[in-house]
């Protein structure tokens, strides 16, 4: 090949990336579609003749075969979210936390930007070159999407136009899909009879969960970049820096960035962003208010899920009026039964709702809900829309109540509400909606991943006979299921070896799985972290569990009855008869390394004091302590600041001593 044209190719892939910076990224193009698509055929015909492919090129972002599977990625810097503020002086206060962290009175410059409603994606370049993007997952381990991520024209497969190309680093930011393009995307959808997306970060996470990358393509996402990981070869003084840099370099930024001193003229930018939001074509439920400068960001470090230097600062929910057409209660994998009201569908925020959570019966009754009723209908963000009043004004009398339920309305057993629960529950053994959710639950992306085992196709093995607990998932024969509908002999051995891959598995997925009440994917992750192996679990007693940090008293009785049950001890061997394989990479041996003034210590902290209860209970944890979130015989001290609540009654009634502040300080001072 010619050194000629090996120069026309790579000229033609520089100009063409040039065109789509300018039509994806900038809204500014200079060529027509036509003349692009002449230059896009000339290079794919090059390229074809003489087999000479950039990695750059713009022929890469599409045509790669369909996938069978998403491989999972683990981020080098985990992924973390952002704690929420809902008023402006809970954005006062995260500016007065700040400052007390640094110990400074000083005011400090802040970024602040839309929050897009989208999905959080990791983009690695080496070396210059895009070589992965991947999804948040839990924060620590994503998905794999990079063939679908390249059909995304605004992102840069080579970072180009700046001085310093690093070796390596991990940008993050949100893939979205314009709100026009949503709605356009739901009616194709709608006309296909295909289920519709309930709101564009929906259709976004769908779209780059397709296996087939040609899909993805259709869809046309764009992406803001906005944060950085790891990173090597490069250093940014300040948010307002690196997203300098970020320009430069081609990325999609942010449709705003303010940078601004001190926590009034931060509430001003949110209040721009807030009256700007109608105008933007992508959908945004808040604003982020990040520290600008990249030293004090290090130095305030992270709390257990999120970093200090940042918040998000969530906008009023939008609000739509309807009528309850009907309410029907649902049983959910633990039995509690939740009635959902079914509306008069109704836009609101730029989707169609027509269901809404009414919580609970103490809920109904409190609002004095009935079938019929006008309601004033509330949606924030993807949180489920809720009703948030009756118009009692247009009642016709007509409107009928809607009674807790007797029995259950699915299996027809009795209903009971313990003591202090506001919930209805199912007691039968063999509640089908119970059993269905678990075992839908137990094969979940966030649980054992058993990928295949949809719905659906656990509600045909459920009503074949073939499952009647997870259990009998891994009694599975190909065979059985060849003999069913929309089984071949592809999907068929699909889901035998999702299934089998499923026994290899970690504790904190495990823990997650199994369902027991109250232990959500943090939870899990943390007893992982405290307990070594899944039998150092079975007959734990609640007040161990109660000394990990956020570990409450419900929690530690939910988790220590889970596992002092005989018939569940014997689930669990039998798992591991049928191949059940768990490694634990979380668990931290000797999670207090060293001995300090606390040590062996058990600490609750309750009440106002001068440091964030967060500060405290780090301290405690690194001088040798665990801090506690509930008072049991077994605590050693509580630490009791201004208005301590229930804890410090609890306390007393237990005997236990209460420290005021000056004693714990006297007690850990060096």
């Amino acid at each position: 090949m010619s050194a000629d044209l090996k120069t026309q190719i790579e000229k033609l892939v520089k100009e063409l990336n040039e065109h789509n910076y300018r039509y994806y990224v900038l809204d500014a193009p200079v060529i027509s579609d036509e003349e692009y698509d002449r230059m896009f055929r000339r290079l794919k015909e090059l390229e074809e003749k003489h087999h000479y492919v950039l990695p750059d090129s713009p022929t890469q972002r599409v045509g790669a075969p369909p996938l069978d599977k998403f491989e999972k990625v683990k981020h080098t810097e985990p992924m973390l979210s952002l704690d929420n503020a809902f008023s402006h002086d809970e954005v006062r206060e995260f500016d007065q936390r700040v400052k007390r962290f640094l110990k400074s009175d000083k005011e400090i410059e802040y970024t602040v930007e839309p929050k897009y409603d989208g999905l959080a994606m990791e983009l690695t370049y080496r070396k210059g070159l895009l070589i992965r993007a991947s999804t948040r997952g839990d924060g620590y381990e994503g998905e794999d999407v990079t063939t679908n991520v390249k059909t995304i024209k605004a992102i840069p497969l080579k970072i180009e136009g700046v001085d310093t190309v690093p070796q390596e680093i991990d940008i993050r930011g949100e893939v979205f899909i314009d709100i026009d393009e949503f709605e356009k995307l739901n009616k194709e959808r709608e006309k296909s009879d295909e289920p519709l997306f309930a709101n564009p970060r929906n259709a976004a996470a769908g779209s780059i969960r397709q296996l087939d990358s040609t899909i993805t393509e259709k869809r046309k996402l764009h992406m803001a970049c906005y944060g950085v990981g790891a990173m090597k070869g490069i250093e940014f003084k300040s948010q307002t820096d690196f997203v300098s840099w970020l320009k430069k370099a081609h990325f999609p930024v942010p449709a705003l960035l303010d940078a601004v001193t001190g926590p009034e003229k931060v509430i001003n930018s949110i209040k721009e962003i807030e009256e700007s939001r109608q105008k933007f074509s992508f959908e945004t439920d808040g604003a982020v208010i990040k520290v600008n400068d990249f030293k004090l960001q290090k130095e305030l470090g992270f709390k257990t899920r999120e970093p200090r230097w940042a918040i998000a600062y969530k906008f009023p929910a939008h609000q739509g009026t309807t009528v309850i057409e009907d309410i029907i209660a649902g049983v959910g994998r633990t039995g509690a039964i939740t009635p959902v009201a079914a509306l008069k569908p109704v836009r609101i925020g730029g989707v169609t709702v027509s269901r809404s959570t009414l919580h609970n019966w103490d809920e109904i009754e409190r609002k004095d809900i009935r079938i019929g009723d006008a309601v004033v209908v509330e949606r924030a963000g993807d949180v489920i829309p809720h009703v948030v009043t009756v118009i009692k004004e247009k009642r016709t009398g007509k409107e009928k109540k809607f009674p807790p339920p007797k029995t259950c309305p699915v299996c027809g057993s009795q209903v009971v509400r313990e003591e202090g629960e506001v919930a209805y529950r199912c007691i039968g053994l063999n509640c089908e909606a119970q059993v269905l959710e678990k075992i839908i639950h137990y094969a979940s992306r966030g649980a054992m991943d058993i990928e295949h085992l949809g719905e659906k196709n656990v509600e045909l093995l459920y009503n074949q006979g073939l499952i009647k607990h997870f259990i009998d998932l891994y009694k599975l024969k190909k065979e059985q299921l060849l003999e069913l509908p929309r089984f071949a002999e592809k999907s068929a051995q699909n889901l035998i070896d999702s299934i089998e891959k499923s026994k290899k598995t970690t504790l904190s997925r495990f823990l997650f799985a199994l369902g027991i009440i109250h232990v959500g994917e943090y939870a899990a992750k943390q007893l992982a972290k405290h307990f070594e192996k899944l039998d150092d679990l079975y007959r734990v007693e609640p007040e161990r569990i109660m000394e990990i940090k956020q570990m409450g008293e419900k929690l530690a009785a939910s988790i220590s009855e889970f596992f002092s049950e005989k018939e569940n001890l014997r689930t669990l061997e039998t798992l591991k008869k049928l191949g059940l394989m768990i490694s634990n990479p979380d668990y931290v041996a000797g999670l207090r390394k060293e001995k300090g003034p606390l040590d062996g210590l058990t600490i609750v902290v309750t009440g106002t004091l001068s440091k964030s209860r967060d500060e405290i209970e780090e301290l405690i944890e690194r001088l040798g302590g665990r801090a506690a979130g509930s008072v049991s015989k077994k605590t050693s001290y509580v630490l009791a600041g201004a208005d301590p609540g229930s804890k410090y009654e609890k306390a007393k009634s237990l005997g236990v001593k209460i420290l005021t502040e000056d004693e714990f300080n006297k007690r850990v001072a060096p």
